[in-house]
């Protein structure tokens, strides 16, 4: 099956509603930390999407996505947290 019409609802809807929840999270903060973790979790939602979607449409590229999100995920997560390493996390 390679359309995505009949994907399940159990399984998106939650994904989507936790999106969203993830992404008013990196809007209202109130803390540069509460920022890096809503983003990172929001990353995690994304691959878990694209790994459901891989598996169910049978579409193999959507994997590659996957892990390339997961890499670039990582490594941005290490950055933001050696920048704030040093500084105030009230700001």
């Amino acid at each position: 099956m390679t359309t995505i019409s009949g994907i399940p609802i159990y399984i998106s809807v939650p994904l989507l509603i936790s999106c969203c929840l993830c992404f008013w999270r990196i809007i209202r903060g109130p803390y540069s930390a509460d920022r890096i973790v809503a983003l990172d979790m929001f990353g995690i939602l994304v691959i878990s999407f694209c790994v459901f979607m891989a598996h169910y449409t049978d579409t193999p590229y959507l994997m590659d996505i996957a892990i390339s999100w997961a890499i670039l995920g990582f490594i941005g997560t290490l950055a933001l947290a050696k920048y704030l390493e040093g500084k105030n996390l009230d700001d």
